[in-house]
């Protein structure tokens, strides 16, 4: 069983930058991969970016690559995401996800765990 916990989200202009933070509780949470997803108002859930269990591979969307950097440090038991050069579509609420013994997918449906999210909003 895995506990997330995201911070570090907020309101934010055009161009800048935010750092999210995930604490996860519970054993081993170096078996699971991690990642993050998103939903804005009336729009599904959608991928961002994700981390293979040892943070040795990762993987992003197409529409935050270059921007977002997707991290972990598996002796805090934190994942992060660090979003720059944010934009007016980058607003939803920011979920973290574990996967157990998963290599880092894109699909909700291989996420067994997932945090309350943490809410990001980017103004013009």
């Amino acid at each position: 069983q895995v506990q997330l916990v995201e911070s570090g989200g907020g309101l934010v202009q055009v161009g800048g930058s935010l750092r999210l933070s995930c604490a996860a509780s519970g054993r081993g949470f170096d078996d699971y991969a991690m990642g993050w997803f998103r939903q804005a108002p009336g729009k599904e859930r959608e991928f961002v970016a994700a981390i293979h269990r040892s943070g040795s591979i990762r993987y992003y969307s197409n529409s935050v690559k270059g921007r977002f950097t997707i991290s972990r440090d598996n002796a805090e038991n934190t994942v992060y995401l660090q979003m720059n050069s944010l934009k007016p579509q980058d607003t939803a609420v920011y979920y973290c996800t574990a996967d157990f013994w998963g290599t880092g997918s894109s699909s909700p449906l291989d996420y067994e765990y997932w945090g309350q999210g943490t809410q990001v909003t980017v103004s013009s």
